[in-house]
């Protein structure tokens, strides 16, 4: 993660987005939030997925089906036994989670994010 982006972080952000943590389930501020907007970056703002997008997976994590065009990139984690796919803010690489192809249509993704490494910006 770009350093200029980690200064204003609480703890717990820091912990997620520049370490690459993950959050307990069902503890994240904004698993429930079900208000219209959009999804940023808490590190640096950037437009990661529009409350549309946004479903209730039971996994304990927010969950979408799509990511803004262009706003995450991927990579593989070798963390666990099973290699799973990493998604990072494109702006400043701040861990976000992972996507699975366990979603639904029209994209059959899961984006699977940690709240605390995201911000919601109300329309």
């Amino acid at each position: 993660m770009k350093n200029q982006f980690t200064k204003n972080l609480t703890p717990k952000q820091h912990k997620i987005l520049a370490e690459k943590g993950t959050e307990r389930p069902f503890s994240g501020k904004l698993l429930y939030n079900k208000e219209k907007g959009v999804y940023v970056c808490a590190a640096c703002g950037n437009i990661l997925f529009k409350s549309d997008t946004k479903f209730d997976s039971g996994s304990g994590w927010p969950s979408f089906y799509d990511a803004v065009k262009d706003s995450v990139k991927f990579s593989t984690d070798f963390s666990m036994i099973i290699p799973r796919k990493e998604v990072s803010c494109a702006k400043c690489g701040g861990h976000l989670g992972h996507v699975f192809n366990d979603g639904p249509e029209p994209t059959g993704k899961r984006y699977c994010v940690n709240s605390g490494s995201l911000d919601f910006k109300k329309k």
